[in-house]
């Protein structure tokens, strides 16, 4: 007689594994909380005038140190903008990948960073608005503007990733040959946005931060919101249904939460690109592709990155600098051409 062994043997295994990998992800938002708090103190610590890390605390919280005006007037601002920064872009980053199924998405590359882009240089370059303040809504505006394109040349509820990154490509060059074309016909526009154009935080201020911050906080609860939902919609539209998620709903909102997240990134900071796509391949490396864990987690990783590579250009271009964008595109585009090929091979 041959003895069979039950299913119901098997299924306590599972419990273990769960722990397992709920462990591992645990871990890994605690490595990126940590590696989080440490690139913090180097933003704060490092520049034309090198601090230690007592000489940071002091400069925080001392206002008769010789830090105090270094570290609250210069470097608090830039470091906060970075984290502000990463954080949009990242779950940005996250949220389209999860969005279009596709692993190469990334705000940049599907042209919303450079429709806020164009919003913003025509207001720079038409009607003469010249901070922060005044141009953001006309960057979330024309971020919004561009995904609205972008699905939509993409086929809509029918969009396939491969159509919306030929749809994203070329929104994206003709939106950036206006920009071009608009900075190099006014003079005052070029001298307002040719540092803007490559991405840069060195120009940050406590109010920009101010502002910023409550824009990227909704953007963030609501991609968070989204986490379970877009990972029914991973299934496909039929099996999310039955798990009783709403497609339509769950596609409106997150181009809702990328809008705000890189429309205020973008008109903070300037279109930096690459920080969303890298971000959740290393992410997803970590914790798998749930949701739930990854969006937390590209939220403490891509800060990392972005005031690493702001960190970097202040060290490699001593006493001047060299812009975050930069510092991103070459690090991001060898990067991307590995995964294009990666993904061929496969």
């Amino acid at each position: 007689m041959v003895v069979t062994e039950s299913p119901q043997i098997n299924a306590p295994a599972r419990v273990p594994r769960k722990r397992a990998e709920n462990g591992r992800r645990a871990a890994a938002l605690l490595g990126s909380a940590i590696a989080l708090a440490a690139v913090l103190v180097l933003s704060l610590g490092f520049g034309a005038r090198q601090l230690s890390p007592a000489e940071v605390w002091h400069g925080l919280v001392d206002a008769d140190s010789a830090a105090y005006t270094v570290v609250h007037q210069m470097r608090l601002p830039r470091t906060l903008l970075g984290l502000l920064a990463g954080v949009a872009l990242g779950v940005a980053g996250g949220v389209m990948q999860a969005l279009t199924r596709n692993p190469l998405a990334d705000p940049g590359l599907l042209g919303i960073n450079a429709g806020a882009s164009a919003a913003v240089a025509t207001a720079a370059g038409l009607l003469g608005v010249a901070t922060f303040q005044g141009y953001v809504w006309f960057a979330l505006a024309g971020a919004a503007a561009v995904s609205v394109l972008v699905y939509a040349v993409g086929g809509g509820r029918a969009a396939t990733p491969a159509r919306l990154a030929l749809a994203g490509a070329a929104v994206n060059a003709a939106l950036y040959s206006y920009v071009n074309g608009t900075m190099l016909l006014d003079a005052a526009s070029l001298e307002t946005m040719r540092f803007w154009t490559v991405g840069s935080l060195a120009s940050a201020q406590g109010t920009t931060a101010a502002m910023t911050a409550p824009i990227v906080a909704v953007g963030l609860l609501l991609a968070l919101a989204l986490a379970r939902p877009l990972n029914a919609l991973a299934l496909g539209d039929e099996s999310a249904r039955s798990l009783g998620a709403h497609p339509a709903r769950v596609r409106a909102g997150a181009i809702v939460a990328v809008t705000l997240l890189c429309g205020a990134a973008t008109a903070a900071c300037g279109p930096i690109v690459f920080v969303g796509l890298m971000v959740p391949h290393l992410v997803r490396a970590l914790t798998g592709p749930d949701q739930r864990w990854m969006l937390p987690c590209c939220a403490l990783l891509a800060p990392v990155l972005l005031l690493g590579a702001d960190v970097l250009g202040r060290l490699v271009a001593r006493p001047g600098e060299l812009q975050a964008g930069i510092v991103t595109a070459v690090l991001g585009g060898p990067l991307f051409l590995y995964f294009v090929r990666r993904k061929v091979r496969a």
